[in-house]
C-alpha cells in the first residue's frame, strides 16, 4: 500500500486549517456582507474619479474625502429616505391590509357577473394579510441592519481608494491565480459592479419616473410611495413595474374611481411597459448585459441576507460567484481533461 507523500500531508493539513479559519471568518462577517459588497462596488464606480483628481493634483486624503461625501449625498441620502418612507408606508398598509383586502374582494364580486363564477370566495384574506405582514416586516427590518454595516464600508473604502496600487499587490500575491486569470477577474468584475449598481437602479429610477408622471396625471394618492414601490419592482424580472400598476389600479377600484383606474392600467402597459424596453437597451448599450436569471436568483438571495439594498447586492453576488466558476474552470479546467 503506497503511502501519502509528507509533503501532501503537509498541504492537506495547511488547506484545512485555511477552509477552517475561513468559515470561521466569513460566519462572523455575514452580517457585515453589505458593507464589504458596498466598499468594493463604490470603489469600482469611484476608482476613475480618484485616479482623475489624482493627476489633477489633489492629495489623496482629500480626493477620496471628497468623493466619499458625494457618494453619501448622492446616493446613501436618497436611499435612506426612501427606506425610511418605505418604513412608514408599509406600516401603516400592514395595520389596514384587512381593509384593503376586503376593498379587493367587493371588486372581485362586482365582476363576477361579467366573469361567470365567483372569484372573492376563492381569496383568502386572512392567508394574504398573514402573508403580507410577514414579509414585507422581513423586508423593511432587514434593511435597517444594514446600517449598521455603512461605517465599515466607509472604512474599507476610504483605505481602498488612497491604496489602490498596493492593494492590487497584495492580490496578485495572495491570489492564487496566474496574472491573466487576474486580469480578467479585474475586467469582469468591473463590468459586472457597473451593470448591477448602476444599471438596474438607472432603469428602475427612469421606469419609475415614467410612472410617476402618469400618477400624478390620474391622481393616484401617495404618489411618490408608488413610485418608489414602482421602481423596486423594475429591479424583479417577470415582476417589473406591475408591483406599481396593479396595486394603484386596485386601489383606484376601491375609491369608485373606474376610469382612472382603467386609464392608469393602460398607462401602465403601454407607456411604462414600453419605455422599459427602450431604456434597457440603450443602457445596456454602454454597460453589460445582466441575465434576468441572475437578477433573480440575485434578488431571491438578497433581500433576505440584505434587506432592501439585497435588491442590487444580491444580483451582484450571483455574478461575482459565477465569474469565480468560469475563472476556476478557465485556471483547472485543462487538469480535468487530462485526467
Amino acid at each position: 500500500m503506497d503511502k501519502l507523500k509528507p509533503s501532501l500531508v503537509r498541504q492537506l493539513f495547511v488547506l484545512l486549517v485555511i477552509i477552517f479559519l475561513g468559515f470561521l471568518i466569513f460566519k462572523e462577517i455575514v452580517p457585515f456582507l453589505s458593507g464589504i459588497l458596498g466598499a468594493i462596488t463604490l470603489f469600482v464606480i469611484l476608482k476613475n474619479g480618484m485616479r482623475k483628481l489624482e493627476n489633477l493634483g489633489w492629495k489623496k486624503p482629500l480626493a477620496a474625502a471628497v468623493l466619499m461625501l458625494a457618494s453619501f449625498i448622492g446616493i446613501l441620502v436618497p436611499v435612506v429616505l426612501i427606506i425610511i418612507m418605505l418604513y412608514s408606508k408599509i406600516g401603516k398598509f400592514i395595520a389596514n391590509s384587512e381593509k384593503v383586502v376586503a376593498a379587493v374582494k367587493d371588486q372581485a364580486d362586482n365582476l363576477q357577473d361579467y366573469l361567470g363564477f365567483n372569484i372573492s370566495n376563492s381569496i383568502d384574506s386572512t392567508a394574504i394579510t398573514g402573508w403580507l405582514s410577514t414579509n414585507l416586516q422581513s423586508l423593511a427590518g432587514g434593511t435597517f441592519t444594514a446600517i449598521i454595516a455603512i461605517g465599515i464600508m466607509y472604512f474599507m473604502l476610504y483605505y481602498m481608494l488612497i491604496n489602490r496600487d498596493k492593494m492590487n499587490l497584495i492580490l496578485r500575491t495572495y491570489i492564487p491565480l496566474n496574472d491573466e486569470n487576474i486580469e480578467l477577474i479585474e475586467k469582469e468584475s468591473d463590468l459586472s459592479v457597473k451593470s448591477n449598481a448602476l444599471g438596474i437602479p438607472l432603469v428602475a429610477i427612469f421606469q419609475g419616473v415614467i410612472a410617476l408622471i402618469g400618477f400624478l396625471i390620474f391622481g393616484v394618492p401617495d404618489p411618490f410611495f408608488w413610485f418608489a414601490i414602482t421602481a423596486i419592482g423594475s429591479m424583479v424580472p417577470f415582476i417589473g413595474s406591475a408591483l406599481g400598476i396593479v396595486p394603484v389600479t386596485l386601489l383606484l377600484l376601491s375609491m369608485g374611481q373606474n376610469w382612472q383606474a382603467i386609464a392608469i392600467l393602460v398607462y401602465g402597459i403601454v407607456v411604462v411597459g414600453s419605455t422599459d424596453n427602450i431604456v434597457r437597451l440603450y443602457i445596456l448599450e454602454k454597460l453589460a448585459s445582466v441575465h434576468p436569471l441572475i437578477t433573480l436568483f440575485g434578488v431571491i438571495v438578497g433581500v433576505p441576507l440584505f434587506g432592501f439594498i439585497g435588491l442590487i447586492f444580491g444580483p451582484l453576488l450571483i455574478s461575482l460567484f459565477l465569474l469565480i466558476l468560469k475563472i476556476y474552470k478557465k485556471e483547472y479546467g485543462n487538469d480535468y481533461d487530462n485526467l
